[in-house]
């Protein structure tokens, strides 16, 4: 069959599946593209030939931004667990790089994306155009070579040839619990648009089956015994959990044993929010009835999680001395982290399997209640957070309680960076497995709005029920929100509630406990007299640039108005296209503590007796790190 290589590549993608306990879903759903001179007559004219021929083959979307159309094909594959995902192509150059930085959140945050950026001319007849980096030393270099670090898989398809090999080696990596991130296969640009003689099977379809690894014997024997030996055992729920679809395995498990359960970032809605054994958010942006557990646990079962800086609190968590660890990952790198004994397995055959093994063998009565107990408190300081009643700002904390009480069950809610997450993480009642949608493996500032129009499109054809929340304050907002004219184009519905508090609100918190006293972190016009940007609020209306965009804004001063549009934006027909709520909150009002730490360095000398200040609690807190290895034994597998 002689087809282009931008044509054979189409044509692969489109028979693509993954299978996962008998049920198939197609791989990739769909590719985003903007085009240059690096794509647009290669891939560009493939997909165009695809479309005419049959649109749901591989349906092209028209992004805004490189960045942000990787953003949206992140947030589909995480609410997809990993099992469906969406392709991104680019021009080289500049169109290339702007892709770098949501290459880097697939790959952190182990989620699927296929990139195909154009590259230079693999004959080198022409010289590099609008891409001119040229490395004396190594002619084969471009700037797609900066997609190496932050890819788990790089290939370059020099001669048509090569493709083949390049295309299954990245349905490999896509496919891949342990191994999935970005994945990014570089097309020359002439490369693409040559023809060659293909064979017929390279298009037959191809069903990629997604395994659910079982534990080895002997180290699910070693991990019952260390748990049947725990006074004061403690999951910790990761992403692991909701990917592997484990969460009713983990709600027995817990339920069998007694044992509470703590969540990560990505592993929150684990457990319902009110499960009388769900402790909510641990570490760093944790609740302090779940990090009052940490630090007394014996044996930490962690669970579908990597132990991020912030679930450890930067590794002061975990205080008992003989703490032990078991940890349950599909990745052998995160299962002997803490020199914990590795079980490496899919979350919910670990469970069922450790279940089984532990069957007679509960925690202590009163160890169950206690879990209860903190359960509770919390709740009411959830309330409390919720119902604040600040004036004449609201506080953050109510804006999240007000998107809790008008979403449904099953809606989702999504952020990335700035205050929110640690406040959402903490706060947020979850009472869906998929409800929360938080990234904060890069914390990417600019990530909310594209990856809200993911999510949606995500779910869609399935779910269209299923309403987006996306919370963002202005800073993150002023990075990337051009994907709003995506969600215009194809009428998708995401709701916006956009924070405005005229500044960085988290660095303002994090800058003024360490001692530098807010500096750099408010929008302020330059003042006359000080010479410093600590004058006036600017005159910015982000508002009316969403208005500009094309998206339906509704500016609301209170809490009680937030309600209202929220409603009303949540009765909207699923393909209302965007809406977006405006509402100004008070930068100084932060929510509950979590009685937890994280290191973030304070200058050792200063002039300032803030920083001084600083710098005395930060070494006071210091001592309590420590490196989280438990003590050696026999059985041990690390």
């Amino acid at each position: 069959m002689r087809l282009t290589v931008a044509q054979a590549t189409v044509r692969f993608l489109a028979a693509q599946f993954t299978e996962r306990d008998g049920v198939e879903h197609r791989l990739i759903e769909g590719c985003f593209g903007i085009f240059g001179h690096g794509n647009v007559a290669g891939l560009g004219e493939a997909l165009l030939e695809a479309e005419l021929s049959d649109p749901q083959a591989l349906p092209y979307h028209q992004a805004r931004n490189e960045q942000g159309m990787v953003h949206a094909a992140v947030g589909y594959a995480r609410m997809r667990n990993r099992l469906s995902t969406l392709a991104c192509t680019s021009s080289i150059g500049p169109g290339a790089t702007n892709m770098v930085t949501g290459a880097a959140v697939a790959t952190i945050n182990r989620l699927p994306v296929l990139l195909l950026p154009g590259d230079v001319f693999a004959t080198r007849v022409a010289e590099p155009v609008l891409q001119q980096l040229e490395v004396p030393h190594a002619p084969d270099v471009t700037v797609n070579d900066a997609f190496r670090p932050v890819s788990r898989f790089f290939d370059r398809v020099w001669r048509p040839e090569q493709l083949p090999s390049a295309l299954l080696g990245a349905m490999r990596v896509l496919t891949d619990p342990a191994e999935t991130g970005a994945v990014t296969v570089a097309m020359p640009q002439d490369v693409q648009a040559e023809a060659h003689d293909w064979p017929a099977e390279l298009f037959a379809k191809r069903v990629w089956h997604v395994p659910r690894a079982v534990p080895e014997p002997g180290a699910l024997a070693r991990a019952a015994a260390l748990v049947r030996g725990a006074r004061r055992p403690l999951v910790v729920a990761g992403g692991g959990v909701i990917y592997s679809e484990a969460t009713d395995a983990l709600r027995v498990f817990a339920e069998a044993t007694g044992i509470p359960v703590a969540e990560t970032q990505a592993g929150k809605g684990s457990l319902p929010y009110d499960h009388p054994l769900s402790l909510g958010a641990v570490g760093a942006t944790g609740t302090p009835g779940a990090n009052r557990f940490a630090r007394s646990a014996d044996v930490v079962i962690g669970i579908g999680t990597r132990y991020s800086d912030f679930t450890t609190a930067s590794r002061t968590a975990f205080q008992d001395p003989g703490v032990r660890f078991v940890n349950v990952n599909v990745a052998g790198f995160d299962s002997a982290k803490h020199a914990g004994l590795p079980l490496v397995a899919d979350a919910r055959a670990a469970l069922e399997a450790l279940t089984s093994a532990l069957d007679g063998w509960q925690v202590p009565a009163s160890y169950r209640a206690d879990a209860a107990r903190a359960n509770t408190e919390w709740d009411a300081v959830v309330t409390a957070a919720y119902t604040a009643g600040r004036e004449p700002l609201p506080a953050q904390t109510e804006v999240i309680g007000a998107v809790n009480e008008v979403s449904e069950p099953r809606d989702v809610v999504l952020n990335a960076a700035g205050s929110m997450p640690g406040e959402l993480h903490k706060l947020w009642r979850t009472r869906d497995p998929k409800g929360y949608h938080v990234e904060y493996g890069y914390s990417t500032m600019g990530y909310e709005i594209a990856a809200g129009v993911g999510v949606r499109m995500a779910v869609l054809a399935q779910e269209p029920d299923r309403d987006v929340f996306v919370l963002v304050g202005d800073g993150s907002y002023l990075m990337m929100a051009q994907e709003l004219v995506t969600a215009v184009q194809e009428r998708i519905k995401i709701v916006v509630v956009l924070v405005q508090n005229h500044g960085f609100a988290s660095i303002g918190s994090l800058s003024e406990s360490l001692g530098s006293q807010r500096f750099g972190t408010a929008y302020r016009f330059r003042s006359a007299e000080s010479g410093r940007l600590d004058g006036d609020v600017l005159p910015v209306d982000l508002a009316a640039n969403a208005a500009s965009l094309g998206v339906r804004v509704v500016r609301v001063a209170t809490v009680a108005e937030l309600r209202t549009a929220l409603r009303e934006a949540k009765a909207a027909p699923a393909d209302a296209g965007p809406v977006l709520v405006h509402i100004e909150t008070d930068p100084l009002a932060g929510g509950p503590d979590s009685d937890a730490w994280w290191d973030v360095p304070v200058s050792e000398t200063a002039a300032l007796d803030t920083t001084r200040a600083a710098r005395a609690e930060y070494e006071r807190q210091k001592k309590a790190q420590r490196p989280l290895a438990g003590p050696a034994s026999e059985g041990n597998d690390a």
